[in-house]
């Protein structure tokens, strides 16, 4: 059955629409959680099919990686298992950008590990633990083991993240835009990193923006933007926001 929390019926977020006949469903943070992606794909398919509009359009926010157990197998999942008859929207969130840096350059490893690199790692068949005696040439053991582990389709997966999409109305990220800049002008480090200074401000952002990255414990509906990040990893709740002419809804699991 489906789990429908809200309608368009919340008056927080101004007015806005996606094109006509489309449905667009924003995915929030997977984070390593492929059997939530499964559950929660089903429960698009169900919900698109109610709807039976022709163009359908799945955008996932970012951070498929890190602090789950299986970020290899959610990778695995959104290259070989996409939803049939979908426009699939591919984002970069942080947490790919460490892994993506950390391919290159050893020195981001102790940060990306400390905040869920490491089971990123393991899913990879790369133990952390197995290092040499001196971390240095312990970070570039793993980073040799990870450029070797790591199937080149999922490097040129990570490589073609984009850093937003547009629908209509909406305006996707995956942490946020940068309050007094134009969406064509955002850096890319705010749009996979910004957290307070985005989700303080009151102010329109000329489309109403729709994020993951900071971690609620229900979706968040305000003026000008709405966040779907619900700790799945640590929740068990993987959040999809779907959108169709002015209406709302959210799918989840759990």
């Amino acid at each position: 059955m489906l789990r429908t929390l809200f309608r368009s019926t919340d008056k927080a977020v101004e007015p806005a629409a996606v094109p006509a006949d489309t449905v667009v469903y924003a995915i929030g943070d997977i984070h390593g959680c492929p059997d939530l992606l499964e559950t929660l794909h089903g429960r698009i398919l169900e919900h698109a099919a109610e709807l039976g509009v022709s163009r359908k359009v799945a955008v996932y926010l970012g951070d498929y990686v890190d602090r789950g157990r299986d970020s290899r197998g959610v990778i695995d999942m959104l290259i070989k298992a996409p939803l049939a008859g979908f426009q699939s929207v591919f984002l970069k969130g942080n947490h790919e950008d460490a892994m993506l840096k950390f391919l290159s350059d050893t020195k981001i490893g102790p940060g990306w590990m400390g905040f869920g690199g490491d089971m990123t790692l393991l899913s990879y068949g790369v133990d952390p633990q197995s290092l040499p005696a001196a971390q240095e040439d312990g970070l570039a053991f793993l980073q040799i083991q990870l450029v070797k582990n790591l199937p080149t389709s999922h490097r040129q997966f990570l490589e073609s993240l984009a850093l937003s999409h547009s629908e209509g109305d909406y305006f996707f990220a995956h942490a946020g835009v940068r309050p007094g800049v134009a969406l064509d002008d955002q850096r890319p480090e705010d749009l996979i990193w910004i957290r307070d200074t985005f989700l303080e401000s009151a102010q329109s952002f000329g489309k109403v923006v729709v994020h993951g990255h900071s971690i609620r414990l229900e979706p968040e509906f305000r003026q000008n933007r709405i966040g779907i990040d619900t700790g799945a990893v640590f929740t068990g709740v993987l959040t999809c926001l779907a959108l169709w002419g002015e209406e709302r809804d959210v799918l989840q699991t759990g």
